[in-house]
């Protein structure tokens, strides 16, 4: 039983954007029957766990992470019998699903935040909602000056003259934490998807729920801190009292083992960070360092080494990601192109080499780059929040190419996707990728194949070789497994070893640039 309820601890976990993995009937949208039908494509590819993207009731204003029901599946995704069948075939695949939990906020239609609006100032349905009279001799400022994450104040002011706060898009209040209905109906959402035998939950701006007393104003510099950065001085985020709402919910999560949480954590600080990795807390913090670190590899390996730091003394395993849907793809951030291409391909070996929890996201492995879209397909809410000066996210999210030589490349019989597909990634599909030995598709499949079944990657400690300006080597010290990286302009020496798998062809004895390579 202890082996079973630490399953996660080395799992290679498998995001999938909902709206933009696979449409079952036809409107252009992703759904839950579109991911059951690929399962099998998911079991050759590798992968332990799905982390599904909220598929709940929502009106959508940011593509499901404004919930107007936590328990139930919106109309666009399927429904709760749905859901069933997605869960109970996955397991017979032998993978895992996890589910995003959303509580730091709710759609302004749920009915809560609809009673609170009748109720009005002083009323325990307001309670449930950070409600505050506005500032100046008639009330007509915000209660204080902190922004958005999508742009503009965090704050709207409703008919009756109180103003309400929101951390992201109008249309997602935030909830008031101090209230025990809003514990208490939290609870009742976990058991609900535990009960239909979900196997853990990733949480949504975990570092955001509580909120400092008297809400006091935040320092306003040129460029203002959202959730995906970080600043000490930040009041909207990391405060104290978040660690006790992780506690319930581990206390909860300790009643179904086998199951876990991770906490999407954008918090730099590796003591800040740690805290929320505690025993009686999450059981993993989503670690966003390799994101943040350039083609670099002295910025790599400082990733590296902060991230194993920040989770030495807790006993919890460190998690590692290149791309979610949060950011722009690593291809592009690499430099775009046959570069940005040979770059992913090679931090693709340095992740998978290292100990503890991978996340890929959807179409990742088929080496998808960002999309630039025009200005009319835009539907992040960060797009209008901006005065469109933020293009936003749906760069990343474009629907997955999957066969054919044109849109929609089998993601739907819908001429017109969610997202438009570019027409040049024929070549990109997971069809055209299947049987290429030299494609991203194949890298991917053999390197998961490799760390599940290689003893070469056993043991959670790194132990670091000399090695030339620009480039780093590391080894596994549990199963003797060497990856190298060269991000110089110049071939290097091998270190010693044969040759595992590399990112891209060698040249004799030597590293090329921008390459990646595991030795024994």
């Amino acid at each position: 039983m202890a082996e079973e309820a630490a399953w996660w601890r080395d799992a290679v976990f498998y995001q999938v954007y909902v709206r933009s993995f696979a449409d079952s009937n036809g409107d252009g949208v992703g759904d839950l029957d579109g991911i059951r039908s690929r399962l099998g494509y998911l079991e050759l590819l590798g992968v332990d766990a799905l982390w599904l993207t909220p598929f709940y009731r929502s009106p959508m204003a940011d593509h499901g992470y404004d919930v107007a029901d936590p328990r139930d599946v919106d109309p666009l995704f399927g429904d709760l019998a749905a859901f069933d069948r997605l869960v109970a075939d996955a397991h017979e695949h032998n993978i895992r699903v996890t589910v995003d939990l959303v509580p730091n906020h709710s759609s302004d239609l749920h009915e809560w935040f609809q009673e609170a609006l009748q109720a009005g100032p002083g009323s325990m349905e307001r309670a449930r909602y950070i409600f505050r009279e506005g500032r100046g001799f008639d009330g007509s400022q915000p209660p204080n000056n902190w922004v958005s994450v999508f742009g503009g104040p965090a704050w709207t002011r409703v008919p009756d003259g109180q103003w309400y706060l929101h951390l992201f898009a109008p249309e997602q209040p935030d909830l008031n934490w101090e209230h025990p209905e809003v514990r208490a109906d939290l609870e009742h959402t976990l058991r609900f998807w535990l009960d239909r035998g979900v196997d853990g939950f990733r949480i949504d701006v975990a570092h955001g729920m509580a909120k400092p007393d008297g809400l006091p104003d935040m320092e306003i510099r040129a460029q203002v801190p959202g959730v995906l950065s970080d600043d000490v001085h930040d009041p909207r985020f990391d405060n104290d009292g978040v660690h006790e709402i992780h506690r319930m919910i581990r206390k909860v999560m300790d009643g179904y083992p086998g199951t876990m949480a991770v906490g999407e954590i954008w918090v730099k600080d590796d003591e800040r960070f740690a805290a929320y990795v505690r025993p009686d807390e999450l059981h993993l913090g989503f670690n966003f360092r390799l994101v943040e670190a350039g083609f670099d590899a002295d910025a790599v390996r400082s990733a590296i080494e902060h991230s194993l730091g920040a989770v030495a003394l807790t006993g919890t395993p460190a998690t590692w990601t290149l791309s979610n849907h949060d950011v722009v793809r690593h291809v592009t951030r690499y430099g775009g192109g046959a570069l940005g291409e040979k770059r992913a391909r090679a931090m693709t070996l340095v992740e998978l080499a290292l100990p503890g929890v991978i996340y890929l996201y959807n179409g990742e492995e088929l080496g998808l780059p960002n999309v630039e879209l025009p200005d009319w397909a835009l539907q992040d809410p960060t797009w209008e929040r901006s005065g469109r000066t933020e293009r936003g996210r749906d760069g990343c999210r474009v629907p997955i190419p999957w066969e054919g030589t044109a849109p929609p490349f089998g993601f739907s019989t819908a001429v017109n996707t969610w997202l438009p597909q570019p027409n040049e990634w024929d070549h990109l599909t997971a069809e055209a990728q299947l049987e290429d030995p030299g494609s991203m598709l194949s890298l991917y499949r053999e390197a998961l194949e490799h760390r599940k079944n290689s003893p070469a990657f056993g043991g959670d400690e790194l132990e670091w070789y000399g090695a030339p300006a620009g480039c780093f080597a590391f080894r596994r010290k549990g199963g003797g497994l060497i990856c190298a990286l060269n991000t110089s302009g110049a071939s290097v020496p091998l270190p010693p070893g044969k040759v595992l798998l590399s990112s891209g062809p060698m040249d004799g004895d030597q590293l090329p640039p921008d390459t990646a390579v595991w030795l024994v």
